[in-house]
């Protein structure tokens, strides 16, 4: 009950979202609590988040295997992207969510110069922006949120230069929508420079 009314207390002051949201989480996390990510999902898509993405940190995707049918169930409230391995596959519709397991982003930005050096791109030609045209993860998050105690991964390392970054107190099994609340209202309070 109390839950219900400070939910309610921190929506009515919210009035600045975040576009597009990282959530940050390991692989344990996502063995422990994976209906978590729908629920966060659904979270999103109720505020009217433009786009989410949750980057589940593991050295070993395959473990988590057992958990792609319920990632798949987001595709019933959204448009998911879902990168596997070496696959990516695309399913829904409406908002946009993507999951990203195992993935990192130094093996993203040296997965770019491979491939422009692959097509004789002239070093001197090289800027930001086709660096970013190379980039699998076409995702500038606002807002990158990180449960529990770990330490934040390498992913969307070019991309989240400029995110706001938000650390739960919680960890990513007791997530409540409050939590993640908290974190939309503190976003909103921040004056954000954009790196100048």
């Amino acid at each position: 009950m109390i839950y219900r009314l400070y939910e309610r207390i921190l929506l009515s002051d919210l009035h600045t979202l975040p576009e597009q949201i990282c959530f940050m989480i390991t692989g344990q996390d996502m063995l422990d609590a994976p209906d978590n990510l729908y629920r966060a999902a659904e979270w999103c898509r109720d505020l009217g988040i433009r786009s989410a993405m949750f980057h589940i940190s593991t050295p070993d995707p395959a473990r988590l295997e057992r958990c792609l049918p319920r990632i798949r169930t987001i595709s019933s409230i959204a448009r998911l992207t879902l990168h596997y391995r070496e696959t990516k596959e695309v399913r829904g519709e409406g908002m946009n969510v993507t999951v990203a397991i195992g993935k990192s982003g130094r093996e993203e930005i040296a997965c770019c110069v491979r491939r422009m050096a692959e097509d004789g791109m002239d070093p001197d030609s090289v800027d930001e922006d086709v660096l970013e045209s190379y980039l699998t993860f076409k995702y500038e998050p606002d807002l990158v949120i990180k449960t529990g105690g770990d330490h934040l991964t390498d992913f969307l390392i070019w991309q989240s230069v400029y995110s706001e970054l938000f650390f739960l107190d919680v960890n990513w099994a007791l997530l409540r929508k409050v939590d993640f609340l908290r974190a939309l209202r503190d976003f909103q309070s921040r004056a954000r420079r954009f790196g100048r």
